[in-house]
């Protein structure tokens, strides 16, 4: 029960409705023991009855009408506040999974890139879903269940006490056997349950990424090999849910059995003490019978109880592993911060931890407001770590990073962020409409301001060429467009956003030279007041720029402006000329 202890802020934080749904229970189970009591006092009346044959037959009917009606209201009052306590208790467990599932999405958003490096995301799927839904059977019905249990438990005995001491021991006799059948099973149960969360976890990371890259599975006609290996881990899946299962399954004839035990001891026992004169009236035995049957749901409900707590306890270690990692990339300033947009690297270094491979090494430059650098080299040269550590996705293993002379560990995150442009490497779109992709940029901008984007991005046209338009909804991760048509839908949402920053990561390498031309006609218009770093493989697409520096092997290798870097022997000379000339041949 360690992991689950996460759990008890949420119990404190609906502590009202927890609270209320135990007196709802406490009052149901007290009318519910009515019915043997008003029972056994009918079998007072009819045995009275049958010893003294002078009592009028129409007082015995009208006792037993009347004990009757008591029986039926008392009952449907029992059933009326279970309800109560099924609707406060069951709807909190509902409230508990919703703030657990946003708690988890929120520390998964929080989360850095290394994190997502080193996970699956259909283990991270399984996780705030089947993981969270595990534990909400803990916090609603098996708290439920345990609650009731306990005071069924707890108010029965006390009313059996009260009526026969010696009978009530001999009934409670097999509970020793049951306590260590459920602690012996519960404890299979949480192994099982951990190995069996652990596969399905495997099964949801493989349907993802087979999903994920079904066009690729396709094109190597490699679909009877990934079906094979989908038969494998789903028939090891299956067992490991078998024999998670089997254990499960032992718990409801157990219990049923040892009811059973109890209720032949309660006929044995209290005949002979009916026989023997230790007890009055043969009701008390009918009375005793009716307490045990009274306690066959809760006892047979520990085993299904005891089995949803050791899964909740398995899935919510689960949990707690990614709910208790710190995030790398903290925001170390709640105040506002204003961007102004100039940009300056003093000296930084990064390694990446997971491959510890060095992408920058000692990079030095400054970008003023309203100037555009150009960053070319060649690839794995570190020409995209740039752009992720000036939007702090990394932070700076050595060295410093200022924006408008401000570390920019001391800016608020949030302010950086909305005040950069981002157009990635790989063009991510939503599966939703092309409008709201591009308002993804700008939530409340106009159908005017979209247009203006995309013609701005010069994908304005092919839009229009759809049948819906800008309404028309892409597959996922935009797959219903073509590689430069997504490109170009990802730089209008950047434009939308209007932010002081704008970053390119090598977003043109799709488009051909005419389209790349008219999109960087326009960006020169749009970026006259902006910081813009272009990232990029192509001389066309930096040319324009204030200045151009060239990365290798994470260092800067050489700088200044197209006119300069032509006329200097290096990298970027032979790009020049290799594209001259490849431009001329076409």
């Amino acid at each position: 029960m360690k992991e689950l202890q996460y759990l008890n802020k949420y119990f404190v934080k609906y502590k009202y409705s927890f609270l209320l749904g135990i007196v709802f229970t406490i009052i149901a189970q007290i009318f519910m023991l009515f019915t043997p009591k008003l029972i056994s006092k009918s079998f007072k009346v009819i045995e009275a009855f049958a010893k003294d044959k002078t009592i009028a037959k129409s007082v015995i009917q009208a006792e037993l009408v009347s004990n009757i009606l008591l029986i039926i209201a008392t009952t449907i009052i029992a059933g009326f506040l279970t309800f109560l306590m099924r609707q406060t208790l069951i709807v909190m467990s509902r409230h508990i999974e919703f703030d657990l599932k946003n708690e988890v999405f929120r520390q998964y958003e929080n989360l850095s890139q290394n994190f997502y490096k080193q996970n699956r995301t259909g283990d991270l799927m399984n996780r705030i879903s089947e993981d969270v839904s595990k534990v909400r059977m803990y916090v609603g019905p098996a708290v439920m269940y345990t609650i009731n249990t306990a005071i069924r438990f707890t108010i029965v005995i006390v009313y059996m006490y009260n009526v026969s001491p010696r009978l009530t021991l001999y009934t409670l006799l097999p509970l020793p056997i049951l306590s260590y059948a459920i602690f012996k099973l519960s404890s299979e149960i949480n192994v099982r349950s951990t190995i069996f969360q652990q596969y399905l976890s495997k099964v949801s990371s493989f349907s993802q990424e087979i999903f994920s890259g079904i066009r690729v599975i396709k094109a190597y006609s490699m679909e009877n090999q990934h079906q094979k290996n989908m038969v494998n881990l789903a028939n090891e899946s299956k067992s490991k849910s078998l024999n998670l299962a089997k254990v499960q399954s032992l718990f409801g004839p157990l219990m049923l059995a040892l009811i059973g035990v109890s209720n032949l001891v309660v006929i044995y026992f209290g005949g002979l003490m009916y026989i023997d004169g230790t007890i009055k009236n043969i009701g008390t035995i009918a009375e005793f019978i009716l307490y045990v049957n009274m306690l066959t749901w809760p006892v047979a409900s520990l085993g299904w109880v005891s089995s949803m707590v050791q899964e909740a306890e398995a899935s919510q270690k689960r949990l707690n592993e990614f709910l208790k990692v710190e995030p790398e990339i903290k925001n170390n300033n709640e105040n506002k911060s204003v961007i102004d947009g100039s940009i300056s690297f003093e000296n930084v270094s990064y390694t990446y931890e997971d491959t510890n491979i060095t992408a920058l090494n000692g990079i030095s430059f400054t970008v003023k407001k309203g100037e555009t650098l150009a960053i070319l080299g060649k690839t794995g040269s570190g020409k995209s770590t740039i752009l992720s550590l000036i939007s702090r996705m990394y932070d700076v293993s050595d060295g410093k990073i200022t924006i408008d002379k401000n570390e920019i560990s001391t800016i608020n995150i949030f302010d950086l962020r909305n005040s950069i442009g981002i157009v990635p490497q790989d063009a991510f779109l939503f599966s939703d409409s092309i409008k709201n992709n591009i308002m993804f940029g700008k939530e409340n901008a106009t159908d005017e301001e979209v247009k203006s984007a995309a013609k701005s991005a010069v994908v304005h046209d092919n839009i229009m060429g759809f049948n819906k338009q800008y309404e028309t909804v892409l597959g996922e991760r935009g797959i219903t467009l073509s590689g430069g048509q997504k490109q170009r839908v990802s730089i209008a949402r950047a434009i939308i956003k209007n932010p002081p920053i704008l970053l390119f990561d090598d977003c043109l390498s799709a488009v051909d030279t005419q389209t790349e031309e008219a999109i960087l006609n326009n960006l020169d218009e749009i970026c006259k007041d902006k910081t813009t770093i272009i990232v990029s493989h192509r001389v066309s697409s930096a040319k324009n720029a204030d200045k151009i520096i060239i990365i290798d092997n994470g260092q800067i290798v050489q700088q200044g402006s197209h006119n300069q870097l032509i006329n200097q022997e290096g990298y970027y000379s032979a790009l020049y000329l290799k594209q001259l000339s490849e431009k001329e041949m076409i």
